[in-house]
């Protein structure tokens, strides 16, 4: 009896609670009622898998940094039911990359994502996209603030940003009045430029009177060890070598290792999770790299046009940061280990 009696009362509170804050009895009472119903309605299945065809455009389809990346396309296209295609320039050809939008768009693709390393040349087939109710995200590099692109969403690090901060972290570490070499591979393009000049505006907010050259060592690893030693060799005496992606940021490790720079005390550090880039902050020879996660840089564009389109564009693409921790000796070992998230082996979590 008691306990009806309590129930009574906590329902004739609910309704009176209700009608001072204007809420309808009627929803409530259903509220209250299925709330103590003894079989509550199940949840509806898990998401339906659509056939959905997406391209992904790259600007270097081959480097070992988008391993991750595409691991994270291949688990969203195998849970909700997708198909993909990768493609775009294998060595930053822009043009290639804007060929490759015009046949995703001619082929009538679910979704284009796409790597926006150029400020203009993507602006009229992302219309042209959006125009024919395409979804356009951008991943891994996005267009500069203000630009007229029509993109919907950015995946990836906030660029510019990372570079300041890496830089305010490095910035500690080398003496005052020092020199270092800046390092670029493709000076313009949006997925490193952006870092650029973080580094550069670090260094001049700091006011510890450190000097720099930027070093534009070119988009090849082979090129990239060849100029950045090169640039060693004539400045011995450089404090830091401080990289912007990820093919120079293990060019940078290579140089340091083969003339043991850093028990030298000369600072070496960059981004992204190559594994030869982890092996030498593991051995000491370079202080730390910036993870920027590329498997969800593959993973999430997937996503999110999916939900576009399973939608009708109700649910819409965010831009999503990925983040940009630091790896360090102190954590590299987790890192280190074999792991499909980090590119280092095709297995899939047990």
């Amino acid at each position: 009896m008691a306990e009806r009696v309590s129930i009574a009362v906590s329902r004739r509170k609910a309704f009176a609670m209700a009608a001072k804050l204007g809420l309808g009895s009627a929803a409530l009472a259903g509220g209250l009622g299925s709330s103590l119903a003894a079989n509550p309605p199940q949840a509806a299945g898990g998401l339906p898998k659509k056939n959905y065809k997406f391209f992904f455009v790259c600007h270097v389809t081959l480097d070992q940094f988008f391993t991750p990346t595409v691991y994270g396309i291949q688990d969203a296209y195998a849970f909700f039911g997708c198909q993909y295609q990768w493609t775009g320039s294998e060595k930053n050809v822009v043009s290639e990359m804007v060929n490759a939008m015009q046949t995703a768009i001619a082929e009538k693709a679910d979704g284009i994502a796409v790597c926006l390393v150029d400020p203009k040349a993507f602006d009229a087939p992302t219309a042209t996209a959006i125009a024919a109710g395409i979804p356009v995200i951008a991943f891994n590099a996005d267009v500069p603030a203000g630009s007229p692109n029509k993109r919907l969403a950015y995946v990836g690090q906030p660029l510019y940003q990372s570079g300041y901060s890496a830089a305010t972290r490095w910035l500690k570490l080398v003496p005052k009045d020092s020199h270092v070499m800046l390092e670029i591979g493709v000076p313009g393009s949006l997925n490193t430029q952006p870092r650029l000049d973080g580094y550069i505006q670090a260094i001049k907010d700091q006011g510890n009177h450190v000097t720099y050259d930027v070093v534009n060592a070119g988009p090849d690893p082979a090129t990239e060890i060849s100029r950045i030693e090169s640039y060693y060799l004539s400045h011995k005496k450089v404090a830091g070598l401080f990289a912007t992606g990820g093919s120079d940021t293990y060019a940078c490790g290579f140089v340091s290792a083969k003339y043991g720079l850093a028990k030298a005390g000369v600072i070496v550090a960059g981004f992204d999770l190559f594994p030869q880039s982890l092996g030498y902050i593991n051995t000491g020879d370079m202080t730390f790299t910036v993870d920027q996660q590329a498997y969800l840089q593959g993973f999430l564009p997937v996503q999110q046009m999916y939900l576009y389109k399973l939608s009708g564009g109700l649910a819409g693409p965010a831009d999503s940061d990925t983040s940009h921790a630091y790896v360090t000796k102190d954590n590299v070992g987790l890192y280190l280990g074999k792991s499909r998230f980090g590119g280092s082996t095709s297995d899939e979590p047990a």
